[in-house]
């Protein structure tokens, strides 16, 4: 007998003692006859029966989780899995140490993907793309200040913990989950070896017949999909530096002696305006369309009034959403700027701006008016802009309007005092950037009277009466309502500044630099931007009669769209030497 008793150690197999101690795990109870699982086992088992469930249902959200928020509909989750049953596959034929790791590995990679599909629905909200794996990390950076601007240090420290709370506890819920379901179906290797074979079969068949819940396949294989684009961004991200470098190394205008560059424009202030989030979606939607429509009717007779000409047409920003200064230097630089390394990349060359042309000319003296501008620019050299007027440097005194630092009425107002207005000056190029229009769009300023500017403070009654963003971010229609009146405040200043300010040298380019958040165009996925010109002298537009633009400064459905980058070369073609 004792010698039986000491082989049974012997014949137990290492797959016997894995097994054992799999069905121990979840069960282990502290010692003593006080235990709860013990005195209530019912409870107990029902805890356990709930937690492999839960684990269970938040394994299959992982593996068919979309990566954007509108498809969160119930339908995307009635779906069959091809990685889930692949994976079911190999756990159970591993070997019990390797299935471990594997369960282990399998848990953390499916939280992983599940944090990048999480930050992928951020980027779709606000910029309509996904997160690029190799150029995006720096904009989260980006984010939390604007976090901060927005809703104050403490609203970001709030946030920024919430965010990291929870990507921590995707990663571990879904590999303690992964653990517990392998450990449950090694438990019950038979029933679980038989379920994969009819899910495998079942996804097969899906597949081949093409079966459907109402229009969302049944038969899925998100994961192996979202891993294989990811591998090609990441790709195209590391390859993208040395076509960029390719690019940038043409330029038309290079070659060009200082007295041929721009000479139709010679004794002009000539005056680039950005209107923040100034997108196509103000123009075309029926929601917006009656109210900006008014307004730019209302402006370009105004300007007629006032002598003014104008032409109008659509440029195709590289982005939407986010991402002013991406558009920005795209517009100026001639090159398409779709990210943050080809910025870097741009703002460290010597490619030649617009800004830097009429600055080499020696015709222009060059100013920028950025009240977005709140602390170091070192970018701001590479503009070739001869004097920066950040938001410190305006003389104003009054409140920000949540992320707007300066109201755009105060910030031309500004600019006229100290540059343009003062006596035997020398032309200048300016580019200025209106910010008023900037997300999140509450609380807007209004319109009051020039002479009463002074300081700005009058902008703080102004400011108590409007709306608090939270409030306004609760409903998408508010949203929209309220980007809609601050469009038509950053219109209505550009107008009234050139009507009250603008003379027969006077040439102002004014257009959006990208659409706004998705939030507010709807799902639109147009890019396209209005862009506008405006000069009393009529040789100036004489010079872009052969463009096509609308008359105007509200742009045709079907007037010109033109690439954002192409914009450059085409203005200074035009208004270069004529043979």
């Amino acid at each position: 007998m004792s010698q039986v008793a000491g082989q049974l150690p012997e014949a137990e197999t290492e797959e016997d003692r894995d097994q054992g101690a799999e069905s121990a795990e979840g069960t282990e109870e502290r010692p003593g006859p006080r235990g709860w699982r013990q005195r209530r086992p019912r409870a107990a088992r029902g805890v356990s029966v709930s937690v492999t469930v839960l684990a269970g249902v938040l394994l299959l959200c992982a593996l068919v989780l979309p990566n954007r928020v509108e498809r969160l509909t119930f339908d995307a989750f009635v779906r069959i899995p091809a990685e889930g049953v692949l994976l079911a596959g190999l756990l159970l034929s591993l070997p019990p140490r390797p299935r471990r790791i594997a369960a282990v590995t399998t848990g953390a990679l499916l939280g992983v993907l599940t944090v990048l599909k999480f930050l992928d629905m951020g980027f779709y909200q606000v910029l309509a793309r996904p997160f690029d794996l190799v150029l995006d990390w720096i904009l989260l950076d980006d984010a939390t200040d604007f976090l901060r601007e927005t809703f104050g240090r403490t609203g970001q420290v709030l946030a920024v913990v919430g965010v990291l709370v929870l990507l921590a506890g995707v990663l571990v819920a879904t590999t303690l989950s992964a653990v517990r379901i392998t450990n449950l179906m090694v438990r019950h290797r038979p029933v679980a070896a038989r379920t994969t074979l009819i899910l495998g079969t079942a996804w097969i068949t899906c597949v081949t017949l093409g079966v459907q819940f109402t229009d969302v396949p049944i038969a899925s294989k998100i994961n192996a999909d979202y891993v294989d684009n990811r591998v090609e961004q990441v790709r195209a991200g590391l390859r993208d530096a040395e076509v960029f470098e390719k690019q940038a190394a043409v330029d038309a205008f290079a070659a060009t002696p200082p007295d041929q560059l721009l000479t139709g424009l010679r004794g002009k202030d000539v005056l680039f305006t950005f209107i923040e989030s100034y997108g196509r979606v103000a123009i075309d939607d029926p929601a917006m369309a009656g109210q900006i429509d008014t307004v730019l009717d209302e402006g370009t007779d105004r300007l007629e009034k006032a002598g003014f000409s104008s032409r109008s047409a659509w440029l195709r920003s590289p982005v939407t959403g986010a991402g002013s200064w991406l558009a920005h230097s795209t517009f100026l630089s001639g090159l398409w700027i779709k990210n943050q390394q080809r910025y870097r990349s741009l703002t460290t060359s010597d490619r030649a701006t617009l800004n830097s042309y009429f600055r080499k000319t020696g015709a222009w003296r060059t100013v920028g008016i950025v009240p977005g501008v709140r602390r170091a620019w070192p970018e701001g050299e590479f503009f070739a802009l001869d004097h920066i007027y950040d938001s410190e440097q305006l003389g104003y005194h009054g409140p920000y309007f949540s992320w707007t630092p300066v109201p755009d009425q105060f910030s031309l107002e500004a600019f006229e005092r100290l540059e343009r207005g003062k006596k035997d000056r020398e032309p200048i190029m300016a580019e200025i950037i209106l910010a008023s229009s900037h997300n999140p769009w509450a609380p807007v300023a209004h319109m009051i009277d020039w002479e009463d500017l002074g300081d700005g403070s009058v902008f703080h009654g102004i400011k108590e009466q409007g709306k608090d963003p939270k409030e306004v971010w609760k409903d998408p229609d508010s949203v929209r309502a309220e980007y809609a009146n601050a469009i038509e405040y950053s219109l209505r200043s550009v107008v009234e500044y050139v009507e009250r300010y603008g003379d027969d040298d006077t040439v102002l380019v004014f257009l959006g630099d990208h659409q706004p958040v998705p939030t507010v165009t709807a799902g639109s996925r147009s890019k396209d931007v209005p862009i506008t010109i405006v000069a009393r002298d009529p040789k100036v537009l004489d010079r872009i009669a052969d463009w096509g633009w609308t008359d105007g400064i509200k742009p045709a459905e079907d007037a010109p769209q033109w690439p954002m980058n192409q914009f450059r070369d085409r203005f200074m073609t035009a208004y270069g030497p004529r043979d």
